[in-house]
């Protein structure tokens, strides 16, 4: 398949959702969730039916992808190469780890330092094996008063620290640049209260994104995030990214679900500002400084959210649109018509399908489907999308083990990617009638250097993943994409980041986005919060002058 034909066949992927409600006389709501898919797909039919789609089957499930990080390495790969080799950076003069050190640590949380360089391997590596850092030490504190008693010491020594959830981040910021400790929340896992009226949900910052969505989906309620990297990441990591995914259409962001935080400063202080309420107007929103700071001016030890109620049933529809432009008035017409009961609007090119397919061997969900139910507003939207010659193929699911096929073709995206090569990924915010431009430009622009040019995401939301694969890390392709891609999406008026954050890699990109007040007022805050520089360093901000 040449790039060319590639670009004009893209698909996607909604899905609708009824959620019951206990209440009488309240109104169930739908959710519903949108994936383009290919051109490629094969139309189906259900006799009788107006609509040319076959349904398949129940509400969605949680799908894992990248659980224990098991598709971070491959057996015989070549041992990533350190970041301080690859990249230009040089150590900060912090101290270095002594045997008095972990006498003192082994002192706090007693058993639990690791020094072990076999156990210490994995956490030194980022999951896209990309970055690599050296550390020598593993901390596993259990609880946030160890978390501070460990970052007093540190703070005291001048010993850097790297904090670390699930690490399944995509830039470099959840491992260590050089000899960092590193601190584990992995054993922060405990849920510490839930209320099943309000759905606010408090739990500390360990606890891994699918564990919690089981645990309210037995009380009949959701988390409000929803990734791929759901069976590993940890809510601290989340909230410390800002994480989007795949429910922001509906439910929006972190920083607007997240009610309260406790963190742990740089010297040890704990900051309790873990309230459940949904309305405190008292002075600064100060939760708001540590959502999205990466764990550069705190770290993060429990999280109070507010969670939804639990659809009842959800609807996807994977369709299969000829270009972009068809794409983008497909959504529309579903924005239009089916109006807030949209809960997500995917899309992935025909490069992404080929790849998935190549490298996982996922199947066409259209084979093999059984007839179900639909929902009458749905069937409004897509008789008018397919009358309109907007989708030329697709398929509906509702059983939830086809529910859950349809999704992992768009949640596996990344994983397939990482099979495929060394991947060069980019995360950025632009106006939705550009969203794919930049995917065609660089196809032209890169040619044979690159083995593959995608791109996908979150059309709802103008987020754009665009990835470039080759066999091997290229600084010449390194070259042709940046700054380039950097300083097309500030043409646009576009974000260098949506969703991942900056961590490493994109540290030195933030201007690209922001202006220079900005960028210094940024500084500022560190050194407010993190005076020594201890935490997270050579993350997140540019190196100052």
């Amino acid at each position: 398949m040449t790039h060319a034909h590639a670009s004009r066949m893209l698909c996607c992927v909604f899905s609708v959702s009824a959620a019951g409600a206990m209440v009488l006389h309240l109104v169930p709501r739908c959710s519903a969730r949108l994936f383009w898919a290919s051109a490629g797909w094969r139309r189906t039919h259900i006799q009788g039916a107006s609509v040319g789609l076959k349904w398949l089957g129940c509400p969605r499930d949680s799908y894992n992808p990248l659980a224990c990080r098991r598709y971070s390495s491959v057996s015989g790969s070549p041992e990533v190469m350190l970041t301080s080799e690859r990249y230009p950076v040089q150590r900060l003069p912090f101290s270095t780890v002594s045997e008095e050190d972990l006498t003192a640590f082994e002192r706090i949380i007693p058993g639990r330092v690791i020094t072990d360089p076999e156990q210490l391997e994995a956490c030194n590596v980022d999951w896209l094996r990309s970055v690599r850092g050296c550390s020598k030490v593993l901390l596993r504190p259990q609880t946030t008063e160890e978390v501070s008693q460990i970052l007093r010491h540190c703070h005291k020594r001048n010993l850097a620290v790297n904090p670390q959830g699930g690490n399944t981040g995509m830039v470099g910021g959840s491992v260590p640049v050089f000899d960092e400790i590193i601190l584990s929340t992995a054993l922060m896992n405990q849920v510490i209260s839930f209320h099943d009226v309000s759905g606010i949900l408090v739990c500390q910052a360990g606890c891994v994104l699918e564990e919690l969505s089981q645990y309210l989906q037995e009380r009949d309620f959701i988390m409000p995030l929803d990734l791929g990297a759901k069976g590993s990441c940890h809510i601290g990591g989340n909230v410390a990214t800002n994480a989007g995914g795949l429910r922001f259409l509906r439910y929006g962001s972190l920083r607007g679900t997240v009610l309260g935080l406790e963190v742990v400063l740089a010297d040890g202080t704990i900051l309790n500002c873990l309230t459940s309420l949904r309305k405190d107007n008292t002075g600064y929103d100060l939760k708001q400084l540590f959502i999205g700071s990466e764990g550069t001016l705190g770290i993060i030890t429990a999280v109070s959210i507010l969670c939804p109620p639990r659809p009842k049933a959800v609807n996807v529809a994977f369709l299969g649109c000829p270009g972009f432009a068809e794409v983008l008035q497909t959504f529309s017409t579903c924005k239009g018509m089916l109006g807030e009961i949209l809960s997500a609007f995917e899309f992935m090119d025909a490069e992404c399908m080929k790849l998935v397919g190549q490298h996982l061997h996922l199947t066409n969900p259209v084979q093999g489907s059984s007839a179900g139910h639909d929902t009458e507003k749905l069937t409004s939207v897509l008789e008018q999308v397919l009358n309109s010659g907007l989708v030329s193929d697709g398929t509906i699911a509702t059983d939830q083990r086809k529910v859950q096929m349809l999704w992992a073709l768009r949640e596996r995206i990344t994983e397939a990617l990482s099979r495929d090569g060394y991947v060069f990924k980019y995360d950025i915010s632009l106006p939705v009638e550009q969203l794919y431009d930049l995917v065609i430009d660089l196809r032209t622009r890169v040619g044979p250097r690159a083995k593959h040019v995608v791109g996908y995401g979150h059309l709802g939301d103008g987020n754009l993943h665009l990835n470039v694969t080759a066999e091997a890390f290229s600084q010449e392709l390194l070259g042709a994409l940046e700054p380039y891609v950097y300083a097309w999406t500030a043409k646009q008026r576009g974000s260098v980041s949506a969703e991942h954050g900056l961590g490493f890699k994109k540290k030195n990109v933030l201007g690209y986005s922001k202006p220079p007040v900005a960028v210094k007022m940024m500084h500022q805050l560190k050194v407010l919060l993190d005076p020594k520089g201890i935490l997270n360093p050579y993350k997140t901000l540019p190196a100052q002058a």
